[in-house]
């Protein structure tokens, strides 16, 4: 039991941490971030605060609305998510500061597409865990179980909410984010099994 709460503890803390490293990298890169990165880094610019700060007030915010739309109490785990998320955005960004500047067109691309499999990859790990979802993963199903529709429309309608906070907010968009939008799903598809047979493999081998 205490060997399951300890991979199950690493997958979340390392998952995300891995999620963070690829969202500041598309960040860096500059061809633009997912629609809700971008409103954070948007806020961050134009209001103040930190983009892991960012993440978390609009995280509790979603949890204010996922209890409304569910009529069931907020499921505060998930603002652990949204905490982990935030501290490893900020971590990441600082470490990356003066470090990581893709002035080429073509540092730029392979910046951007590094960040988007690491990305992936993390959001895979994490989401193994089992641990809590996240207000804004959970707000798709959310919408996906009310309306009746696809996981994919209801994730489509989310990101054109904060597409529009981006612009408001003058967030860094740019054809990253239509990839982001188009290709981020796939890719998370394509982790979802191959860390799944890491799993199953490190299970039957626990030595």
């Amino acid at each position: 039991m205490n060997r399951l709460r300890l991979l199950a503890g690493s997958l979340f803390i390392g998952g995300l941490l891995i999620l963070t490293l690829g969202i500041s990298l598309t960040i860096q890169s500059g061809l633009g971030a997912s629609p809700f990165d971008a409103t954070l880094v948007g806020l961050s610019g134009n209001v103040g605060l930190t983009v892991g700060s960012w993440e978390i007030l609009i995280a509790v915010l979603l949890l204010i609305c996922n209890s409304f739309l569910s009529r069931t109490k907020p499921e505060v785990l998930g603002l652990a998510t949204a905490f982990v998320t935030g501290l490893g955005i900020d971590m990441w960004l600082y470490m990356l500061n003066g470090r990581i500047e893709p002035e080429p067109l073509g540092g730029r691309v392979v910046c951007f597409v590094l960040g988007l499999i690491v990305t992936g990859l993390g959001t895979a790990i994490y989401l193994h865990a089992k641990f809590a979802p996240s207000p804004l993963d959970r707000l798709t199903l959310l919408l996906q179980k009310l309306t009746g529709r696809s996981i994919l429309l209801s994730r489509t309608l989310i990101y054109f909410v904060f597409l529009v906070a981006a612009f408001i907010f003058n967030g860094p968009i740019g054809i990253g984010t239509l990839l982001t939008v188009c290709l981020g799903g796939f890719i998370l598809n394509f982790f979802m099994p191959v860390v799944q047979k890491a799993l199953d493999k490190d299970a039957r081998n626990p030595s």
